[in-house]
């Protein structure tokens, strides 16, 4: 019983400091402006929809990446598609990735990109479940204009069996705002 007691004094004590001194706690600056860090955060991504021939891939890819300066942005992304052949499989797919961008001139931009993405997958015909992680590394290049940025990019972790990227190269349309 003793033990119980001392421990609700110690918590009763605590409680009390931690009021009476919380002004003395707080270290922020309040002269200082704390929108400073959205001003350099940018926000965009991208919407895929592909569908013919008995094939649907419907994609939807949001990243933010905060501007450290004129040349250099890193951030995240998170990625989620459907992916069904018909009569052959379908697929969920999600992940997310880690972006850094690289702009040595306005007009070009370079970018290194680390995505690790979950795969469920069904094969119609048989009714056998396939579930496995997959990972990417993209170092890519691209012509940018203002906030628009074309370009290609290569994945140096592909493999011929690859499931999710049957190309090494891709291309690809970015857009921050």
């Amino acid at each position: 019983m003793k033990l119980a007691s001392y421990s609700t004094v110690y918590k009763t004590a605590f409680c009390f400091f931690l009021f009476v001194f919380a002004n003395n706690v707080f270290s922020q600056n309040t002269n200082s402006n704390s929108s400073d860090f959205w001003k350099n955060v940018s926000v965009g991504g991208g919407f895929g929809l592909g569908v013919g021939n008995g094939f649907t891939n419907i994609s939807i890819v949001p990243s933010a990446v905060y501007n450290f300066n004129n040349y250099f942005s890193a951030g995240i992304g998170l990625q989620g598609s459907y992916v069904k052949q018909k009569n052959v499989f379908n697929s969920y797919i999600y992940g997310a990735s880690l972006i850094s961008l690289i702009n040595p001139i306005n007009e070009m931009q370079l970018s290194f990109e680390l995505e690790q993405l979950r795969v469920n997958q069904t094969n119609l015909g048989s009714r056998n479940k396939d579930t496995f992680w997959n990972t990417a590394l993209f170092v890519g290049a691209g012509y940018r204009n203002e906030n628009v940025t074309f370009g290609i990019r290569y994945n140096v972790l592909h493999k011929d069996n690859n499931f999710i990227y049957t190309q090494a190269w891709m291309p690809f349309v970015r857009v921050y705002f």
